[in-house]
Formats: structure tokens, C-alpha cells, sequence
């Protein structure tokens, strides 16, 4: 008796047998050749797509100056396990981007404690590999941090000594998923994220099955309602609009971090605070796009509920902290304040809560 075949919406295993999709496989999603996956290299693959992977992709081995958590030191670039532009485990890293040069899928695997290997497809891996180092924190600086200061940042600084700063040199990389997250929990975000890439992003180049989000010109285009059916409101579709628009302005904020000896008009400024003066963006989402894009320690992100009762429940003790009490605790931190917040929100007990959870009703469904 033949076997039936599996049904088309199966999951399928694309990462050395030892995870799945999660996502089902479509007519949109191409197969992915297992040849690549394991490394080997020196020989055309095989595509669905032919335009999409025709050849195999640079190589480069590069050390990095401090032991790395993957895992955790990447965290803030995943919107979740479900993101389709990311996909990260303990020894290895596989994530998309739009750089200068156009997109990117960049593969990076551990091959020893501070060694790792790049793999970079598309027309911007040059771009990607250079920059491959950074995003693992190679430019992490601690000079200045002093975890004795706190008991609890000594004992978070021990258990999470290999958590880096990183940096991925694009604002575009986290600017939506930074501004879809205004406001709303991580799930409803996440969910939006994932959402918006699979609507109108493009497969990434390379062999794994990825997807590359859509560039800041289209999202810049788009009216607000059609961010609806993604479960975002007018408010934050404008927001993103915006800030698209302002990209290059964005962009250039970022760059006496990244060149320390040039001198501009701004040069008195900290990251966030060139940030917040292109409209649309907050102190808050300021702070978090100096963290991920431009790998700022020091950087606080003023009004987040979860972060000054984590960080004042921490340090004191007390369920509940205001902003004005998170941040003259993390004063003896300065230069180093951000640090100090991702390391007790790593590793330290989370304040107790309070009542019921509030029930998040989709935008999509009002």
C-alpha cells in the first residue's frame, strides 16, 4: 500500500534538523539546500529561485575582544521567536538587513569561544561583513563600569558577564520594530512586526529562508489605513511614515558615534538627544534605537513602566519606582547606564505584580 504524502502546510526542519519553522511552508517560501546550510562551499546550489541564490557567499573568520552570550546579547534585534527577518541560537546567527550597498543575509557561526565565521549574500554583503564584527560587540567598551558600586549589578554582572552592547549600524534595521512597539505589549508588537514583513517584505538573498522588510521609501508612501489590517492605529502608522522620511537625517545622527574625531554642530550631544530632535521620534524610542543601532551603554529609557519597577525593585527592593527614582539610582552608573539596565533585566527577580493582566484587543479587530 502506498504512503500518502505529507500534507503542504507541514513544518518543515531548516536548521541542521535541530529546529523548525515556525512558520507552515507555502509556494511562497522556497526550499532550502541543506549543502548550504552545512557549510560547504565551493559549488552552486540549487534554487527554486534562480535570481534569489545563483552563487555561494563571502566568507570571512574574525575574533572578538570579549566572550559573548549570543543569545542575550542579541535579544533586542528579535521582535520574537516568530520574527521572519532573524534567526538566532546559542552558537550562531542569521539576520537580514538593508544596507547602503542594498540587501544583505548575513550568517555568522561560532567555530571557537571568540572565533566566528560570516557567510553574506546580496549586493550589500560587503557592507555586512564589515560590519559582522560590531554586531557581535567587537567595539564594547567597559573601561568606566564599575559592577561593585551595587550589590545586585555585582551579582547580575556575574551571572551575565559575557552580555554585550551591540550595534548594527542601521537605523533602518530597528526603527519600525522600535516604533511598533510604542504603547502596546511585546506580543501585540511582535505580532505586528512579523505581520508587516510577511506582507510586504521580499525573500532575502541567500539559501535560508528568510524574509527582508520592506524598505523605509515604500512604508514612507503608504496611508495610514493600510496599517490597519496589521494591527497598528493611525498614530503609530504616522509615526513610522514619518520617521521614514526622515531616514537620512536619522542615519547621520548616528555618525559622530560612529567617527569620534569629527566635529559638528551636535557634537556636545548624546545619540538619543540628536535623535529626538527629528520629529517623531521620543526620548523613548530614542533611547532604544542609540542602544541597538549605535551600541550606546548609556542610554535610559525614560517612561517605560516595566524598565523603572524592574530597575527600582532591583536596586531597593520596592515593587514600584517612578523614573526620577531609576534614574538617581543608576547616577553612580553613568557612561554605563544602559549597560546596567539590560544586566538587571537579564538577571534580576522581577518585581511582583499587581491584579489582573489587561486584555489586548487587537487593532485590526475594532
Amino acid at each position: 500500500m502506498r504512503r500518502r504524502a505529507a500534507p503542504r502546510g507541514r513544518r518543515r526542519r531548516w536548521w541542521h534538523g535541530e529546529v523548525s519553522w515556525s512558520h507552515v511552508s507555502s509556494p511562497s517560501r522556497p526550499s532550502c539546500s541543506w549543502r548550504a546550510l552545512s557549510g560547504q562551499t565551493g559549488r552552486r546550489v540549487r534554487s527554486s529561485r534562480a535570481t534569489r541564490w545563483s552563487t555561494l557567499p563571502d566568507v570571512r573568520t574574525f575574533d572578538v575582544p570579549l566572550p559573548i552570550d549570543l543569545l542575550r546579547s542579541l535579544r533586542p534585534l528579535v521582535a520574537s521567536s516568530s520574527d521572519p527577518t532573524i534567526r538566532l541560537r546559542p552558537d550562531r546567527v542569521v539576520r537580514t538587513a538593508r544596507t547602503p550597498d542594498g540587501p544583505a543575509t548575513l550568517d555568522i557561526r561560532r567555530v571557537a569561544p571568540q572565533r566566528f565565521i560570516a557567510e553574506a549574500s546580496g549586493s550589500g554583503r560587503d557592507w555586512a561583513l564589515d560590519n559582522a564584527p560590531d554586531l557581535l560587540g567587537a567595539a564594547d567598551d567597559l573601561d568606566g563600569f564599575d559592577a561593585s558600586r551595587h550589590r545586585m549589578v555585582a551579582r547580575a554582572h556575574h551571572a551575565r558577564s559575557d552580555l554585550r552592547m551591540v550595534r548594527s549600524g542601521r537605523i533602518e534595521d530597528v526603527l519600525v520594530p522600535t516604533i511598533l512597539a510604542q504603547r502596546v505589549t511585546s506580543q501585540e508588537a511582535a505580532r505586528s512586526w512579523t505581520r508587516l514583513v510577511m506582507a510586504w517584505g521580499r525573500p532575502a538573498p541567500g539559501p535560508i529562508p528568510l524574509r527582508l522588510p520592506p524598505s523605509a521609501g515604500e512604508l514612507a508612501t503608504r496611508p495610514y489605513w493600510d496599517f490597519h489590517r496589521l494591527g497598528v492605529e493611525r498614530s503609530r502608522a504616522e509615526r513610522i511614515a514619518v520617521a521614514c522620511r526622515n531616514l537620512d537625517v536619522l542615519q547621520a545622527a548616528m555618525a559622530p558615534a560612529r567617527h569620534p574625531g569629527d566635529v559638528t554642530e551636535t557634537a556636545g550631544l548624546t545619540v538619543a538627544e540628536r535623535l529626538t530632535r527629528v520629529p517623531g521620534i521620543g526620548p523613548w524610542t530614542a533611547a532604544l534605537l542609540a542602544r541597538t543601532a549605535a551600541g550606546d551603554p548609556d542610554t535610559v529609557e525614560v517612561g517605560d513602566d516595566n524598565t523603572k519597577h524592574h530597575v527600582v525593585h532591583a536596586l531597593t527592593g520596592r515593587p514600584r519606582g517612578s523614573d526620577e527614582e531609576m534614574l538617581g539610582l543608576l547616577e553612580p552608573f553613568a557612561g554605563h547606564r544602559g549597560r546596567v539596565i539590560r544586566l538587571l533585566l537579564s538577571a534580576a527577580p522581577r518585581p511582583p505584580r499587581f491584579g489582573p493582566r489587561r486584555r489586548a484587543v487587537p487593532v485590526d479587530r475594532l
